[in-house]
């Protein structure tokens, strides 16, 4: 039965794709469903942080990896400024700039150079194999190209974006709702939208195999960003977050790529923590969260044993 309803939701999911790809141009198709996917998967729920953050800073507070100064406002919870909201406003807007520039990009290839889009917007849809592979390749060019852009042209003290990076990023004092898009939108653009429009482009990504690597990086950059205690992963977010805010912390003295793996390879993490720390704080999260279910179990058990006693020594009486 499980098949069948499996078979029919991979038919009504094709046969929904192909009437959405022959009913619109495929440039429409590709920048409408990228904004969607961005605005589902890191505005949506990154603006219900910032809103949960500075309207109930006390409540936020407990679930704050730095306490009151990883709050919007600071130490200064209750004077938020209205910087707090620019950056907000940025954000939103760079993420808007990315989308239109991807649009840029596309028309002026398609229609003016006359060759084929980078994306490619088809009825086929890829293999889950495929996705995967386009995905995985995807994250390692993406790492490569942030940590040169990060470390040379952002960090490096004859480049002329330098002094923007500083003027922008560099004045948080630590990560918070939706300031992984903040910075100024000639640097952003260098640094957040080309890195992953780039391995995209190189690979050229089937449109589903675009969406789905959209996605996945939103889901890092709204949790790695939030500057909370709690991840869905201690792995791939709770370290990607430590490295965000050991790079503010320690003034830029490292950390410069997203995973921290050319980091490590490179020696330019900074902080206590790298992947292996990752690796090992993940397995023994995981073995103390076996131990406590199996200590529940034992108890529940004994609890069960004493319960069946005391019956069994009433019925005696």
């Amino acid at each position: 039965m499980s098949s069948w309803a499996t078979t029919l939701n991979i038919l009504f999911f094709y046969m929904t794709w192909t009437a959405l790809v022959w009913s619109h141009p495929p440039l429409r198709v590709e920048i409408f469903s990228t904004a969607a996917f961005r605005i589902l998967f890191f505005v949506c729920p990154s603006v219900l942080f910032f809103l949960f953050d500075v309207l109930t800073p006390s409540a936020a507070v407990i679930i704050k990896a730095h306490g009151e100064a990883g709050l919007p406002g600071g130490r200064k919870r209750l004077k938020l400024r209205i910087k707090e909201f620019k950056i907000a406003g940025w954000s939103i807007f760079n993420i808007c700039l990315a989308v239109l520039m991807q649009a840029a990009i596309e028309w002026f290839l398609t229609r003016f150079l006359r060759v084929r889009s980078t994306i490619r917007v088809t009825t086929r849809i890829p293999s889950p194999w495929t996705i995967f592979q386009d995905i995985f390749l995807g994250l390692l060019l993406r790492e490569a190209l942030t940590y040169v852009v990060h470390r040379y042209a952002l960090h490096h003290p004859r480049s002329p974006l330098t002094k923007l990076h500083w003027a922008w990023y560099h004045e948080l004092s630590l990560p918070f709702p939706l300031t992984a898009q903040y910075d100024h939108p000639l640097v952003y653009l260098l640094h957040k939208f080309l890195p992953i429009y780039l391995p995209a482009m190189f690979f050229r990504f089937h449109l589903l195999t675009y969406l789905a690597f959209i996605a996945a990086i939103s889901i890092e950059e709204t949790f790695s960003y939030s500057g909370y205690t709690f991840m869905p992963t201690s792995f791939f977010l709770a370290g990607i977050a430590r490295r965000k805010e050991l790079h503010l912390l320690e003034a830029g003295e490292g950390n410069y790529g997203p995973w921290g793996v050319i980091d490590w390879i490179s020696g330019t993490t900074i902080g206590e923590t790298d992947i292996e720390d990752d690796v090992r704080n993940e397995v023994r999260e995981k073995h103390l969260e076996q131990r406590v279910r199996d200590a529940m179990e034992a108890n529940n058990r004994k609890v069960r044993v004493d319960t069946l006693r005391r019956n069994g020594n009433g019925r005696r009486r």
